[in-house]
This record gives C-alpha cells, structure tokens and sequence, in this order.
C-alpha cells in the first residue's frame, strides 16, 4: 500500500497516495469532516464535542469501532444525563460548558498545547479562551469570584489587625519607657534635693557653731 523506496511522501505518485488514504478511511470508517461538515450545515449549529466524539468513533452502521469506545460514550452518555438533570434545578449551569466539562470528567485533562476532536492546530486559548475556568460553569465562576475576593478581604483584614497591634504595642513600649524615664528623673532630682538639704545643713551649722 505504502512503498517504501520513496524518500518523502511529496516523491510518492498521487495514485499511491489517494489509494492509501483510500484503505484507512475504509478501514476505519471516520468520514469525519464529510459528516462533520454535513451536519453542522443541516443544523446551522456548531457541532458539539460529544457529538463529534460519537461521529469519529461508530462504524458505517452505526455502532462504536470498539469496545473501549462503546465504554466511554456510555460513560459521556450517563454523564450528559446527571448535567442536564442539574439544569433543571440550576439555572446558573452554563449549557455551552456542559460537553466541555463532562470530556473533562470522562477523559481527564486536555493535554497540553492541544484540544480533544479539534486536531493539532487548535490550541485551548484558542477554543476555549484565555480563562483558566474554562470547564466551570458561569454560576460556579461567579461563585469562585465572590469566595476569591472575600478570601483577599480576610487576608487584608488579618493584615491590618496585625500591623495596629505592632502599633499598639510600640506604642505601648514607647510609653513605658518615657515613664520610666520620667521615673529616673524624679529619683534623681530627689536625691540631689536631699544633698543640697544636707548641704544647707551643714553650712548653717558651719556658721552658727555651737557655744
């Protein structure tokens, strides 16, 4: 099917190429850019991510290419089902979010630099934008905000507690130092007034001798 005595794909006859890509797409049946294409131009809607996982995974009659496949749209399946029961009772649940929180749930993480079903030349800021709650819900999202901002509150209130009480107890220092300054002071003035008493004493002593 694919020669190898060919040095580059480019050097490769048309003829070889097309019946190579011939063999993989009847082999594994994806048709998916016809389908794709197909159905969002019949909907006038974009193609959602579990719809398009369910199109690249099924055979030409209609059922999953393989069991692994079949595990996972019964789990997006289950997982759909949870969500669009919570839309009924939440209506902060941002709809275009859903399929993108639930790949992530089933799947795990997007992998880094790439987006699930999108190919190589879509990157998460690119599909998803540049949010990092990109799988968070709008009613979550504003959720977040206000704990965020009541959190940065707490850390500043916490903050300025703790510089008044650094205030407070400079303040408190200073305090007892100046009284006992002023305590150091009053003893020594005391005690020089007891000399110059004893002083006088001893002068007038000096010029009143005793007969």
């Amino acid at each position: 099917m694919l020669p190898i005595n060919y040095e580059s794909w480019h050097n490769m006859p048309d003829s070889n190429k097309n019946q190579a890509l011939s063999n993989i797409k009847d082999r594994f049946a994806l048709e998916v850019s016809d389908a794709y294409i197909k159905k969002e131009a019949s909907s006038g809607q974009k193609v959602g991510r579990l719809q398009l996982f369910d199109i690249t995974h099924r055979k030409k009659d209609g059922t999953p290419m393989t069991s692994k496949a079949a595990e996972i749209m019964e789990k997006l399946k289950d997982k759909k089902a949870e969500y669009e029961a919570t839309t009924l009772t939440d209506s902060s649940v941002n709809f275009e979010d859903i399929d993108n929180r639930i790949i992530n749930e089933v799947l795990g993480p997007e992998r880094y630099g790439r987006v699930r079903f999108q190919g190589s030349g879509v990157n998460p800021t690119q599909y998803f934008g540049s949010t990092s709650h990109q799988y968070m819900p709008s009613g979550s999202q504003s959720q977040a905000k206000v704990q965020r901002l009541k959190d940065q509150i707490v850390q500043i209130q916490a903050s300025i507690d703790e510089q008044i009480s650094q205030l407070r107890a400079k303040a408190a220092a200073r305090e007892a130092e100046a009284a006992a300054r002023e305590a150091e002071q009053n003893r020594k003035y005391n005690e020089l007034q007891l000399q110059l008493q004893s002083m006088m004493t001893m002068f007038q002593q000096f010029q009143n001798p005793p007969s």
